[in-house]
């Protein structure tokens, strides 16, 4: 969840930390702070809450060193004050460390400290790690006789004392010439310079001075020093690895004018819809018989879906709202029995093993820990049983090169590029696409459609980016105006069924998250069995209505809430004349088929969580509590 920069080379640090925080905020702005290293000492800024507070701290002071690490957190252990905010050092104040992640016995590793004369200054699990860093390293060595492996080997034996998941950036007084990177369960990246390092906890932070970056594995630690970086598994035994050259440009991390950067990649929707298209949609298939192409080429192997029975899919938050709609979509075209489970239940009430099983893993990111535990366990379980039962994993992401790679068998890329917000948006929707995808596939390989439907569905999603465009140039400054209305709004109910219900389920979360206000999305037809008892005049209500067989459905359902006194707001296909009589405000979109629906459907929704949260004066790219990544359970 927390960012960690760390920089070695000819440059003044600190303010290449600052912009490397700057790029890593996203992962949590409850505090921050940076250690630098010059004459044998090292020298510590905090500051409790937003990245801009230790900037006006660093600006009173002169820095020259160049050599440091920096971090922004979000609180796990200990509330977010400038006492728990990191970098932490031990007792002594020879070593500084910073951590993303969560030590699991640090209590049992403070006592044995604690018993040893050290004193604690935080209540965070991150400040044992110096200590025992400390603990390892020669007592105030002689320059010309130190031990040149001294800090590794110091930092080597206490990660292996460590429990849990964490990624460390450390540095020594008495060793000014290198920092020490650690990666266990947490994502860590190095960047190679001219001459100088960096390291991350996301690509992000290293692409305005690198596009060399080689991204640690768990049990895998490196020391950076301005002659090279050197790398061991937690054994000491050296490794060869190769860093890999980013495709990314600087520009992609920049707002290019928007005020957010999630009304930006809102606005990218329709380009990143076209580039997932055009990576797995196979132009030269045509719907006619004995045509050898497949119309889909997501790349994956046979053995995935030969004899597939069912399909279990894992997920957390957004993702979970994607696969919902994939589990309509892989039921309806494909005709596999498909669940869906949140990841961070599975893990501790999986469900029966069964044979010819695809477990698939969302996470936009590639690092949630409950997913990637859940699909660690899910391939342990199912490692000694018979073929039948083994684990047949795929995972769906938009950082291929994270740690879900290592895990599945293989990928679906979504192709989204960066995505800042916190609230996901762009990566939601190519999620879905990814879904379409791989639901034709499988209907094409099990010959659960007709080459002429699969064509039909596929001339759809072509015009998608289209409609997405109409829907933004049309409709976003009459949600900027209909904001307004709920500024001071307290709660909101969105309603949807069939393949749109999850779509409700997305839109209250998008509101929820950015505006803080309370919203809770539901089946249309569940209203009457309880939730109808909310509806009042102060309760808005969102009703998606998208043509199809359950649109009268939806509007009938929508009709019983406004006898509610409560205030309509409708999703629906533009010059729909009912929906005119039905609800108070139309977010209108272009008419679709309602099995493509959910795509064009999010947009108005995503705009209007962004619309009241900025008209609230709320912090739209960063919300509170929320982080971009969640890398700790």
């Amino acid at each position: 969840m927390c960012g960690i920069v760390g920089y070695i080379g000819t440059q003044v640090a600190t303010e290449i930390l600052l912009a490397g925080l700057e790029r890593l905020e996203y992962r949590g702005y409850d505090s921050a702070g940076i250690a630098t290293v010059s004459e044998g000492k090292i020298h510590c800024v905090r500051a409790k809450g937003k990245l801009y507070n230790l900037r006006e701290k660093l600006e009173r002071e002169v820095n020259h060193a160049q050599i440091g690490i920096g971090h922004t957190r979000w609180a796990t252990h200990g509330k977010p004050e400038e006492y728990n905010a990191h970098p932490h050092l031990d007792c002594g104040m020879r070593v500084a460390v910073v951590q993303n992640g969560i030590i699991e016995n640090y209590r049992e590793l403070r006592d044995e400290l604690k018993s040893k004369g050290c004193e604690f200054r935080s209540e965070t699990d991150t400040e044992v790690i110096p200590n025992l860093i400390a603990q390892f390293l020669p007592e105030k060595p002689i320059p010309e006789l130190q031990d040149s492996n001294a800090f590794l080997e110091a930092v080597q034996k206490t990660v292996n004392r460590l429990e849990g998941a964490f990624a460390l950036a450390i540095a020594a007084a008495e060793y000014p010439d290198e920092l020490i990177v650690v990666r266990q369960q947490a994502p860590l990246a190095i960047g190679f310079g001219q001459g100088e390092f960096f390291c991350a906890s996301d690509i992000t932070a290293l692409v305005p001075h690198t596009r060399a970056v080689l991204s640690l594995e768990n049990g895998e630690l490196a020391r950076l020093t301005p002659l090279g970086v050197e790398v061991y598994d937690f054994t000491g035994t050296r490794l060869k690895k190769m860093p890999r050259t980013l495709s990314w440009s600087p520009t992609l991390v920049e707002k290019h004018g928007f005020r957010h950067f999630m009304l930006k990649e809102i606005y990218e929707q329709p380009a990143v819809v076209r580039n997932c298209l055009e990576a797995y949609v196979n132009q030269a298939w045509h719907a006619q018989e004995n045509c050898e192409l497949s119309p889909i080429n997501l790349g994956l192997s046979p053995k995935l879906s030969e004899n597939l029975a069912q399909i279990q899919i894992l997920a957390c938050g957004t993702s979970w709202h994607a696969s919902l709609v994939g589990k309509y979509l892989l039921e309806q075209l494909a005709g596999i029995p498909t669940q869906v489970e949140y990841a961070s239940e599975f893990r501790y009430a999986p469900t029966p093993i069964t044979p010819n099983t695809l477990t698939i893993g969302v996470t936009q990111s590639g690092e949630t820990a409950d997913t990637l535990a859940a699909l660690e366990m899910e391939k342990q379980r199912r490692s000694q049983l018979q073929p039948e039962f083994q684990a047949r994993l795929l995972g769906m992401t938009n950082r291929p090169e994270s740690t879900l790679a290592s895990i599945v068998d293989e990928i679906i890329d979504t192709k989204a590029g960066i995505e800042i917000g916190v609230a996901a948006t762009k990566t939601f929707v190519t999620q879905l696409i990814g879904f379409y995808c791989l639901a034709l596939d499988l209907a094409d390989r099990r010959g659960t459609l007709s080459a002429s439907r699969i064509e039909e569905i596929l001339i759809g999603l072509r015009h998608l980016p289209q409609h997405i465009e109409n829907v933004l140039e049309q409709q976003e400054r009459v949600i900027e105006d209909l904001a307004h209305d709920f500024a001071e709004t307290q709660d909101f109910i969105f309603i949807g069924r069939g393949i749109n219900f999850p779509i409700a389920l997305e839109g209250a979360l998008k509101l929820k998250e950015i505006s803080y206000i309370h919203a809770e999305g539901y089946p249309a037809g569940e209203m009457k069995h309880g939730p109808i008892a909310l509806l009042d005049a102060k309760v808005p209500v969102v009703a998606i209505a998208m043509p199809g067989g359950v649109y009268e459905k939806v509007v009938s359902n929508a009709q019983e809430a406004k006898a509610r006194d409560a205030r309509l707001i409708g999703v629906t296909p533009v010059n729909d004349l009912e929906a005119a009589e039905t609800f108070n405000d139309l977010l209108p979109v272009p008419e679709v088929e309602e099995l493509l629906s959910p795509i064009l459907a999010v947009v108005p929704l995503q705009l209007l969580a962004y619309h009241i949260a900025a008209r609230r004066g709320l912090d739209v790219d960063q919300p509170r509590n929320l982080a971009k990544s969640v890398t700790v359970e």
